[in-house]
């Protein structure tokens, strides 16, 4: 075994760390709870705890999709050398880093794409554009499709005439339907990933699209059932617990596309070095995602939930829902997706469903949607100029 290339593979391995550190510090140890905790529903630093245990759970079993796309999917013809992959990953570290100390919400997928594309281009790969265009597209309709929804639904919840029991009953029903058909790693034949539906299918013996929308029905109507009896007989505590399940999957898939951030750059250096499963990587990958929610999430856990928007438990489940719906179809089609994006998005379309304009500091947001661009183009111009000058000597 080359000693050099195990050697370089050590340090990006701990630079990989360090980026899944600074993840779960940052956006996705801060965004998942951040509705629950403005709301009043579970204290700052039990949000950080519990976000990083389901970040740890959503990076092992979905993190693979946003990872492949990471680290093989944006640049063709090249493969990102040991030394690209601790640039890229220290570039991407390192922006994030200065977001959190200034309490700013720097969007991780935004430095690490620009990143990962920049030394990708000046190693001379081509860029690939189909993934470019899925990407951007998704980025940018995010905030208003998140946005969009999070409006309406804030919308609804209150009115007298939609009792909450029936409302966000069925949107839980909603949320389980998707979950029954999102994939797990493990779920499927011969250990692939498969969905709880799809599983159920094999077991009942049955085929065809039919047993799965029946499935779906099925577990959607358990869902909404056990909702409807707690909002019924204990709204104010009913809420509170579908808050907490919501901002819990929201962490949970938080973890899966994250992740990718972290240790996808790392993948195209396992074939040469061989040490490790991705199975592994992903598993550190979440440890760090774990640690770093437990020791730096509580400081942007707070910027997020009190200088946007004053949350109530219903803003904040009109928020949750879109994030989560987006969240999941970033996972399935592997696109490095900002939870800082898809949660404020949800924060700032419940809250003016609510208070209007005046809800929500516009200021803060020009700056957040700034630092959002700034950090990509940033991310971009460094890892191409540094690569192409590492190349030069």
């Amino acid at each position: 075994m080359d000693l050099t290339l195990l050697a370089l593979f050590a340090v990006a391995g701990l630079a990989s760390l360090f980026m899944a550190w600074v993840i779960g510090a940052g956006s996705s140890g801060a965004t998942p709870f951040a509705p629950a905790v403005g709301a009043n529903a579970i204290s700052t630093m039990r949000a950080a705890f519990v976000v990083g245990i389901f970040g740890l759970a959503g990076a092992i079993v979905q993190g693979t999709n946003v990872s492949e796309a990471v680290g093989r999917g944006l640049v063709g013809g090249v493969s990102l050398s040991a030394t690209a992959v601790i640039l890229v990953l220290l570039i991407g570290a390192g922006l994030m880093a200065i977001g959190i100390k200034t309490g700013y919400p720097i969007a991780t997928a935004f430095t690490v794409t620009g990143a990962v594309v920049g030394v990708g281009l000046a190693l001379g790969g081509t860029p690939v554009w189909s993934k470019y265009t899925e990407i951007g597209a998704i980025w940018v309709l995010t905030p208003f499709v998140g946005g969009g929804i999070a409006f309406v639904l804030a919308s609804i919840l209150p009115r007298a005439a939609v009792p909450e029991r029936f409302s966000v009953a069925a949107l839980a029903g909603l949320v389980g339907a998707v979950l029954a058909n999102v994939e797990f790693t493990g779920l499927g034949p011969g250990g692939t990933a498969g969905s709880i539906t799809a599983l159920g299918r094999r077991t009942l013996g049955a085929d065809g699209i039919g047993v799965l929308v029946v499935l779906s029905l099925l577990v959607a109507f358990g869902v909404a059932s056990v909702v409807y009896w707690d909002v019924r007989r204990d709204e104010t505590g009913g809420l509170r617990r579908v808050l907490l399940a919501l901002g819990s999957l929201v962490a949970f898939s938080a973890g899966g596309s994250q992740v990718g951030l972290a240790v996808g750059p790392l993948l195209p250096l396992l074939d040469d070095v061989g040490v490790l499963s991705p199975l592994a990587v992903l598993l550190g990958g979440g440890l760090g995602i774990l640690v770093g929610s437990w020791t730096g999430a509580p400081r942007m856990i707070k910027a997020l939930a009190r200088d946007y928007s004053s949350l109530g438990p219903r803003r904040s489940i009109s928020a949750l829902v879109p994030s989560f719906l987006i969240a999941q179809l970033a996972v399935l089609l592997g696109v490095p997706v900002s939870f800082n994006e898809i949660v404020v998005s949800g924060i700032i379309g419940s809250g003016v469903a609510v208070g209007g304009r005046e809800a929500v500091s516009a200021g803060k947001i020009s700056r957040t949607v700034a630092a959002w661009i700034g950090s990509l183009l940033l991310a971009f111009a460094l890892a191409y100029v540094a690569m192409a000058g590492l190349q030069a000597i």
